[in-house]
């Protein structure tokens, strides 16, 4: 059957791929972000991760080996994603600036799905601000309460030391906290970049935004839902209850290959990962200490083993609720993360490391389950994969393209590019991923001149050490990939040619 049959009779019945007409009623969506997760688990290829949820989930559904997000911040790239919209249409590239105050216009995701009679349900973390998009869900955004102070550690910040230059706004907050006065912790030196409490799942904010998930889909079990669910790990400080540090010994963790920035990196390109410093016990400049380093590593395993555990209720309660048959289920990281590799930590970059991240889905009767596509694919194609799921027409603001066919034929022709951008003062890094390489152009804004290029050969690592962009064996391909990225506008040729194929 042709593609537009296909969707034609999938919008008829609401039940694409050959769901049974007797489970047809409106698609519901579970709708799953995490934030700072990389493409490290076990259905990855990492059996070193223990993600035996994550790894079910992508056992019934598709794989996703090279998705890229627009651009490796936090608000950024969920504005995106929502949007279905590259930065330069949102306008959002700090986290700053909610989408509501830029670009209002712009009917997101849940919006869509809540215009077309679903209830839309917001937990957690989805946007990066909790009011960003106010009128996208039927009931106002929902973040849990508790105990902890700063992100989530469960005691107060003063029983822990600090750097000497946080002394005085230390002081201050714990003569606050004696004097019993509501306070928010320092932003510097806000607490250790890790936490490992005996202590029950609930203790913390992801468990109870899980709790609330699962009181949420019995209460919703009976109507359309689009639920998004937004959990916080493994983002730091790397806080997780004990059980799951316990899952993993410090001597068996696998130490980043490469420890320097790439040869002949333009400065612009790298970062100082000022996130992670702003913890006690990181060194202000340089590098972490090998210790520090195991430390670190441990504590983001055990939170994604946490968060892979919350994921597991999710699942199982569709599966008790008899859900399962008639839900889609999209999991998403929000860019990816450096884990020390290259020498450095956290995300804001345009390299690989950074721009890739998890992408899972899983939607009843698809063909195929538990396969894999190594085709390029962005993370504004969420949007109306999900909507044309559903029988949802897309709205004409989408930029990417849905990933049905990929559902249907793993292994099918699709794009030939994804593109990403970050922004630097006062340059744009704008960055395509092909096939093999990875190439990026540094644009001075206003006045479009390129300040600087890299280029990188992806056909063997995912860390390459060495920036080709200025060697003549390689003027060649440079020449090829600027025209295609055609200053970060290259995506709509590449979209219409992709569209050519389907």
């Amino acid at each position: 059957m042709r593609r537009r049959e296909l969707l034609a009779a999938a919008a008829a019945s609401a039940a694409p791929f050959g769901i049974s007409r007797a489970a047809a009623r409106k698609l519901n969506v579970l709708f799953i972000a995490v934030d700072d997760l990389r493409p490290q688990l076990g259905c990855y290829g990492h059996s070193q991760i223990r993600s035996p949820h994550l790894d079910r989930l992508a056992g019934e559904g598709l794989r996703f080996n090279r998705a890229y997000c627009q651009q490796a911040v936090c608000a950024p790239s969920r504005a995106s994603l929502l949007t279905g919209a590259r930065p330069d249409t949102t306008r959002v590239y700090n986290l700053q600036t909610p989408l509501n105050t830029v670009r209002p216009d712009l009917i997101s995701l849940p919006h869509h799905f809540k215009n077309h009679g679903y209830e839309t349900v917001s937990l957690g973390k989805v946007y990066h601000h909790a009011d960003e998009d106010p009128a996208a869900w039927s009931v106002p955004p929902w973040n849990p309460k508790g105990d902890w102070v700063g992100r989530g550690y469960l005691e107060p910040l003063s029983v822990y030391s600090v750097r000497q230059n946080d002394a005085v706004l230390r002081a201050a907050y714990e003569r606050a906290l004696k004097a019993g006065q509501s306070v928010q912790p320092p932003q510097y030196g806000r607490g250790p970049a890790y936490e490992a409490p005996d202590v029950p799942d609930g203790a913390y904010p992801d468990g109870k935004i899980c709790q609330k998930a699962l009181e949420e889909l019995r209460r919703l079990r009976d109507r359309p839902f689009f639920l998004a669910v937004g959990f916080h790990k493994p983002h730091l400080p790397f806080n997780a209850p004990k059980k799951y540090w316990d899952l993993y010994s410090p001597q068996d963790i696998e130490l980043p290959a490469r420890s320097q920035w790439p040869e002949n990196m333009p400065a612009v390109a790298g970062s100082d990962w000022g996130e992670l410093r702003a913890y006690t016990g990181i060194p202000s400049r340089g590098p972490v200490d090998e210790t520090t380093l195991r430390l670190l590593i441990h504590g983001y395993y055990a939170c994604v083993s946490f968060l892979d555990a919350l994921v597991g209720r999710l699942l199982a309660e569709l599966d008790q609720l008899g859900l399962r048959q008639n839900t889609v289920v999209a999991l998403w990281g929000d860019h990816g993360w450096k884990l020390g590799d290259y020498g450095a930590w956290c995300k804001h970059t345009n390299f690989e490391l950074d721009t890739r991240a998890p992408l899972l889905v899983s939607i009843p009767g698809q063909k195929n389950a538990g396969a894999a596509t190594n085709a390029l694919v962005e993370f504004v194609d969420i949007y109306p994969t999900l909507a044309e799921a559903c029988g949802l027409k897309v709205p004409e603001h989408c930029e990417g393209l849905s990933m049905l066919p990929l559902l249907e034929n793993p292994a099918r022709p699709w794009k030939a590019a994804a593109f990403s951008q970050y922004p630097r003062a006062k340059l744009m890094g704008y960055s395509i991923r092909t096939e093999r390489w990875r190439y990026t152009e540094w644009i001075e804004r206003p006045g479009g001149a390129v300040a600087a290029r890299e280029l990188y050969d992806h056909s063997a690592e995912q860390a390459p050490g060495a920036n080709l962009a200025g060697l003549a064996p390689y003027a060649g391909a440079v020449s090829e990939l600027s025209a295609l990225l055609d200053k970060g506008r290259g995506w709509r040729k590449v979209r219409e040619d992709t569209r050519r194929l389907l």
